[in-house]
């Protein structure tokens, strides 16, 4: 399994620690580990002496404060961590970042082990009765690209069991897997809120979008192109809803009909890091969904 190695030298001030994977630099940050970091949560009431900075795991506007100013900055509504924090949740953001990179054979054989202790049939009719560990690692890649944890093995394995039939291809027992649960999907971006603020397609746009998944063949969605002025319009506009999301503290979940949804999921995400695209069959019934922003090339 790929590792994660943190080189740092904190017996000074400042330190310079680097995050890597396989020789590969992920991320690099400096810390104080004499101070405190004082992080500006989106809302403070006044200002801070010390040393400007950024938070390395979020990039929020953060200060590095004495020790003794901890209580002061509390006060002010600063969020208040020392500088083995910073790091451990650095480390902690980037590994669910490249979560799809660090699971391999081993990590998903260790998941059928798992899941042959509690459903033994189950996991005798999966791997290696309708997919080999190889397909199964492709499907558990893609998920966790999008950051839909893998840990219900089992409902991820009953979701397959039941389409696999229908079709072996990633794209589909993706889309399959994600309506299994779906449930855990929209707790995991609003928690156990009744309310879905969701940001939708211009109809017209969506149409095209189907049309064109349509002509280039079911599934085929390499084959699903806008055109460079209609994607840079719509990205534009995604960007700027989102925005308006962020600064109300909302979550940024785009919803769209399921044939598109990973095409847009790879799009929006280019232009919104943090971008949820749900599909409508994704939403639970005790979800109320909220239209808060229609986004298109005209929007």
């Amino acid at each position: 399994m790929p590792t994660v190695h943190i080189r740092d030298n904190l017996d000074l001030a400042p330190s310079a620690y680097r995050l890597t994977l396989m020789g590969v630099i992920l991320a690099e940050a400096e810390i104080y580990p004499d101070r405190e970091l004082a992080i500006n949560p989106g809302q403070v009431y006044g200002t801070l002496n010390g040393i400007t900075a950024k938070d390395p795991a979020f990039g929020l506007e953060a200060v590095w404060i004495e020790i003794s100013q901890r209580a002061q900055a509390q006060s002010l509504g600063y969020t208040v961590v020392d500088a083995s924090t910073v790091v451990a949740t650095h480390l902690n953001q980037i590994l669910y970042k490249h979560s799809s990179e660090l699971i391999g054979h081993e990590e998903v054989q260790q998941l059928m082990q798992l899941l042959a202790k509690n459903s033994p049939k189950l996991a005798e009719e999966l791997v290696p009765g309708v997919l080999s560990l190889s397909q199964l690692l492709k499907v558990l890649q893609a998920l966790l690209a999008e950051q839909v944890p893998v840990r219900d093995i089992r409902s991820i394995a009953e979701a397959i069991a039941n389409n696999a039939s229908k079709s072996q291809d990633t794209a589909a027992l993706v889309a399959a897997v994600r309506v299994g649960v779906s449930r855990a999907i929209v707790q995991s971006i609003v928690g156990t809120d009744s309310e879905l603020p969701v940001i939708t397609l211009e109809p017209r746009l969506e149409q095209i979008l189907l049309n064109s998944l349509q002509k280039a063949g079911q599934g085929s969605e390499e084959g699903v192109l806008l055109e460079p002025s209609m994607a840079e319009k719509l990205q534009r506009s995604l960007i700027d809803a989102a925005q308006r999301q962020e600064m109300q503290g909302q979550p940024v979940i785009l919803l769209v009909a399921g044939p598109v949804r990973a095409m847009l999921s790879r799009f929006g995400r280019l232009a919104v890091p943090g971008l949820h695209v749900l599909a409508y069959q994704e939403i639970p019934d005790n979800k109320q969904v909220t239209i808060v922003a229609t986004v298109g090339p005209n929007g």
